[in-house]
């Protein structure tokens, strides 16, 4: 009988073993049983950039009561941005979202977060190739920037056709966002083509790079002005708040009143942006999604976090080539800004 005793003992001890081993399957099993958030650790670039306020916002917001969401300010450091990956890392979260601060070195964070087997999605800035290629579960949320620059070239070229310049010619100055930027090559490239190809004469009087930044914007402004003044016809700016310093610049030498006007175009559509055109200076910008692109990475995290592979049915957004979500841009003039909800 005791023999008999010990032997149900173990069999009931075996059977309690294997049901814990067949019911563990690692830490993210035990977590969605019990109900627990998921924590994702999303690196931004810098916090005083306007547009990518927008998209921090949209993140938090849509991963409220869903997710915990840590966020950090990488201060325009990759080496910064390097040591806040490893300190995600190391708190093993279940998915990163990075804003990369050099796109180029986006190939060591795709290394690290393999090896921590932890899904990564980079956001607004575009990787390259070989970093998104090695390893499928790198992805990527962004907008053409081809697009952008384009549309802001069709604002200007619809002003110049009611305003024509004195010599046919539209005489602009170019102001970049920073050097290596796929955004800012794009848009610089893509906004005088679409002046030409809508059959203007265009010459490139002066380019600089002012860094997406405002106070930068207005400095080489004033410079261009002090150079050239009233030879330029046109402000061509990589983004928002580059126009808006530029604008600064240009009402100090006597813009925007009494008659005298310069357009001036930018790309993001921020809230300053918006203002500024119902105030009757700048001339016009382009929507860049900042809700819908937050959106957009918080499901991919959350997706990735749950161990399914993205789709458009369980994202919600379209994803080309298997890991990229483009979110398209809109233009905004004087006849819809009305209509656009930041």
């Amino acid at each position: 009988m005791k023999g008999k005793w010990k032997g149900l003992l173990f069999m009931s001890l075996l059977a309690g073993a294997v049901l814990a081993t067949g019911c563990g399957g690692g830490q993210k099993s035990a977590d969605q049983g019990s109900g627990k958030q998921p924590t994702m650790g999303v690196a931004i670039y810098k916090y005083d950039d306007t547009f990518m306020t927008g998209v921090r916002d949209a993140i938090n917001k849509a991963a409220d009561g869903k997710a915990k969401i840590e966020m950090v300010d990488s201060q325009n450091s990759q080496a910064t941005q390097n040591d806040k990956v490893d300190l995600f890392i190391s708190k093993k979260v279940n998915a990163l979202g990075i804003n990369i601060v050099d796109r180029t070195a986006a190939g060591v964070i795709v290394d690290k977060a393999k090896n921590a087997n932890i899904p990564v999605v980079f956001m607004n800035r575009e990787p390259l190739p070989e970093a998104m290629n090695a390893w499928d579960k790198t992805y990527y949320v962004g907008a053409k920037a081809e697009q952008s620059g384009t549309l802001s070239g069709e604002i200007l070229a619809e002003y110049f056709k009611k305003h024509p310049t004195k010599t046919g010619t539209v005489n602009y100055v170019l102001l970049m966002g920073e050097p290596g930027h796929q955004d800012a090559e794009l848009r610089s490239k893509y906004a005088p083509k679409a002046l030409t190809d809508a059959g203007f004469q265009v010459n490139e009087i002066a380019r600089d790079f002012a860094n997406w930044d405002r106070v930068k914007g207005q400095e080489k402004m004033a410079a261009f002005i002090a150079a050239y003044g009233d030879k330029i016809d046109a402000v061509i700016a990589n983004n928002d708040d580059m126009a808006l310093g530029a604008i600064e610049a240009l009402k100090a030498a006597g813009y925007f009143q009494n008659g005298k006007f310069i357009p001036v175009v930018g790309v993001d559509c921020t809230a300053p942006a918006l203002k500024s055109m119902k105030d009757g200076e700048m001339l016009g910008t382009v929507l860049n999604d900042a809700k819908n692109q937050g959106k957009a990475v918080y499901s991919l995290m959350d997706v990735l976090a749950r161990g399914e592979t993205p789709n458009k049915d369980n994202v919600g957004f379209d994803i080309s080539d298997g890991k990229y979500i483009w979110v398209p841009y809109i233009k905004v003039t004087h006849d819809n800004m009305a209509d656009i909800q930041l």
